[in-house]
């Protein structure tokens, strides 16, 4: 008998048209998408050939309006059309070397005012008065911090951008510099996309809703933050201070929601428990120092009482450079332990500490923000913002905080700097010119109990 090929040769029939339809449908759609990418990078095309047009514009109504054309089509720019215009900005922008070694040339045989200016204006980057001239546009200055964000987000894969950025930086810190900001205190009254910036941006204790974000403005707290004229509505960096009446040694009383208001009156002391830097674009230009030196002056004015402006800091390193570079510095009197904790923290970071281990974490910590280096400066970040400004290393506090991300980072330590307004100027001078880290004698005689006899200084 015969097999029946019946029933398999009419689904073959059947499959055939829609395998055709799918091959076709596969084949329209890379066309398609080819088509939209060819249509992209023509967009990127012609926002270079806009850069051009702009640079080389002389009046200043078209050249404004040549300006708020470009932004409006950089705006649309994603992918490959944006890596493509900043390629472009890089390859097409940059300094020429004939002219720069003509100009130098000229300047090495006869150095005078003309001949510099002339080497001066043929070492800028073109790029530079571009973005002067894109920043025209209304809303050029945050189209280019966001540029920046992405410039920086993309330079890992990208390292020509290295330009881009380096030229965006030089502008911003003069665009951005303290003349130019304007320092106001958020409260409850202050805008609602304003505070949503603050639960958004939080970057050192999440803010955890209204109520939350509420306790953190109330009479014994303070909330200021720098904004720039072209941008009124996003904060560029913000700070919250606790008005307490004690040097604080643990953060969650500072935070707690259901914390009893104080007067704050009666307050001694400034705590700046969290300090946030909220534009990525803006990363490596310094608002901090001057934050930090007007929001205690402007406290000192409207609290008279009070006698010390202090921080309570994160460790963010403590626990990293313990449980990998410390290991190896160790000699062989380490007690077991030690040892044994940081076996069993390589395992688990979020692993608590049992309290009879914090003689010998709170002496390896003050080893390691008076010794541990990157280059001559702190290995610590926290450690290097604070004494770059002029601040003391005052106080470690064990248990200081017990949240995950505080255990993970430095076992729950936490640190006080100390903004003694008089010694500011000398300390910084110490810490710039001789790397040298002002601390109190107690942060001071613990570094020299550890068991470390490494004498390399632990450079990273």
């Amino acid at each position: 008998m015969e097999p029946d090929h019946s029933k398999s040769d009419k689904a073959r029939r059947t499959d055939r048209p829609l395998m055709a339809r799918s091959v076709l449908n596969r084949l329209f759609a890379s066309r398609s998408s080819a088509a939209r990418t060819a249509v992209a990078l023509e967009q990127a095309d012609r926002a270079i050939a806009l850069a051009h047009a702009l640079i080389s514009e002389r009046g200043e109504v078209s050249g404004a309006r040549r300006a708020t054309e470009l932004l409006a089509l950089y705006q649309t720019l994603e992918g490959s059309a944006l890596e493509r215009f900043f390629d472009k900005l890089v390859a097409e922008f940059s300094p020429d070397p004939d002219k720069v070694a003509a100009a130098a040339k000229a300047y090495t045989d006869s150095p005078s005012s003309a001949a510099i200016r002339r080497l001066q204006d043929v070492t800028e980057p073109p790029r530079q008065e571009l973005f002067r001239r894109f920043n025209i546009a209304t809303g050029g200055t945050r189209a280019l911090v966001e540029m920046r964000r992405r410039v920086r987000r993309d330079l890992p894969s990208h390292p020509q951008w290295a330009a881009l950025d380096e030229d965006l930086l030089h502008l911003f810190r003069s665009w951005f510099n303290r003349g130019f900001l304007n320092l106001q205190r958020i409260d409850w009254r202050t805008s609602a996309l304003i505070l949503e910036r603050l639960i958004e941006y939080e970057a050192v204790h999440q803010i955890n809703g209204w109520s939350d974000l509420r306790r953190r403005l109330e009479g014994d707290r303070r909330c200021f933050a720098f904004f720039h004229p072209a941008l009124p509505e996003e904060p560029l960096i913000f700070i919250e201070v606790a008005l307490t009446r004690e040097l604080s040694a643990t953060v969650h009383p500072l935070i707690d929601p259901r914390s009893p208001v104080a007067d704050p009156a009666t307050a001694s002391h400034a705590i700046f428990y969290s300090i946030t830097n909220c534009q990525e674009g803006l990363r490596g230009v310094s608002f901090g120092h001057f934050l930090i030196k007007q929001v205690a002056e402007d406290l000192g004015r409207e609290f008279p009482r009070l006698r010390k402006f202090a921080t309570l800091s994160p460790v963010p390193g403590f626990r990293r450079w313990l449980t990998t570079i410390a290991p190896t510095l160790v000699n062989g009197r380490r007690s077991r332990d030690l040892g044994e904790l940081l076996e069993r923290v390589g395992q688990d970071p979020r692993t608590a500490v049992q309290q009879n281990h914090q003689s010998e974490l709170m002496t390896l910590c003050a080893y390691y923000l008076l010794q541990a280096k990157k280059g001559t400066k702190p290995l610590d970040p926290v450690a290097r913002f604070h004494l770059a400004n002029g601040a003391r290393l005052e106080r470690l506090n064990w248990g200081a905080d017990l949240s995950t991300s505080g255990l993970a980072n430095a076992f729950g330590l936490m640190v006080n700097y100390v903004y003694a307004l008089s010694d500011l100027e000398r300390n910084h001078e110490a810490y710039a010119q001789q790397a040298r880290v002002v601390a109190s004698r107690e942060i001071e005689k613990l570094s020299t109990q550890t068991l470390f006899t490494d004498r390399r200084r632990n450079q990273e």
